[in-house]
């Protein structure tokens, strides 16, 4: 005989809850992961470039912006930045455009007392060399991939712990961030109708994260000693230009012999 209670139709319908921080920190994480692996061998000019030598630009005007003290060359600059912008991505524009306006903005709000007690052209001269400044990086991060920017700071002879730090660093961001994410749509799917103890959940999700990143800091050092890594970087030199790469280097050429006159 089977039960009345088995034979009764469950009509029971969860209640309706916001999941709006749980959906937002799964997007942001799915965000920052999918820009470190982009693919960035896509068919335009600025990702042809070789990245050495876009490195050693880059490197080579900020300098010059940070030492700088004319308009004019600024403006120059913000000119190249904006042809160099244009030659990307619509998408990719957009979001390189909105992040490297968004903090130089907070800046110019910041340095508004200054300009009040008349200090006006040191505060727009830091204003401008910030959204340079962040354009550049943002370029450089989007348009070369980050092993080839390792490579390049190796044969600049950037010290070796700098760059496995900034190595570890992004390796850990994308693994740390994927099992981040499974643990938030782990939350998520076992979250059904209103639970009152949803959110203290996140405290237990950042203990399993730190848990996680220890075990994995402890299983790369043994397989590095493992392998025989004493913290030193080898790369090959590859100076092979072509036609934009000379074209690259004569522009660059150009406005670091303009910083000179100017």
């Amino acid at each position: 005989m089977v039960p009345e209670w088995l034979s009764v139709k469950d009509n029971y319908i969860p209640k309706e809850e916001k999941n709006v921080y749980i959906q937002k920190s799964i997007f942001s994480l799915i965000k920052i992961i999918s820009i470190i692996r982009q693919n960035k061998n896509q068919d335009r000019l600025v990702y042809s470039i070789n990245p050495i030598l876009k490195v050693a630009s880059i490197i080579i005007m900020i300098l010059c912006v940070s030492i700088s003290r004319s308009f004019i060359y600024l403006l120059i600059i913000d000119i190249y930045v904006l042809i160099n912008l244009f030659l990307m991505e619509t998408k990719l524009m957009k979001r390189i455009l909105f992040k490297s306006f968004m903090f130089p903005l907070i800046t110019l709000i910041a340095l508004i007392p200054s300009m009040l007690y008349g200090n006006i052209y040191n505060s727009l001269l830091l204003f401008q060399k910030l959204i340079i400044t962040i354009l550049l990086m943002n370029l450089l991060s989007h348009n070369t991939k980050w092993s080839e920017i390792s490579k390049s700071l190796k044969l600049l002879f950037i010290p070796d712990i700098f760059i496995w730090i900034m190595d570890i660093t992004i390796k850990y961001i994308v693994l740390l961030g994927e099992h981040s994410i499974n643990l938030l749509y782990a939350l998520k799917l076992r979250s059904v109708g209103i639970t009152p103890n949803k959110y203290n959940s996140l405290t237990g999700i950042m203990g399993n994260l730190f848990v996680k990143s220890y075990k994995m800091s402890e299983e790369m050092f043994h397989a590095m000693e493992c392998r025989g890594f004493v913290g030193e970087y080898t790369t090959k030199v590859n100076l092979k230009l072509k036609k934009v790469d000379y074209v690259y280097l004569a522009i660059n050429i150009f406005l670091v012999s303009l910083f000179t006159y100017l």
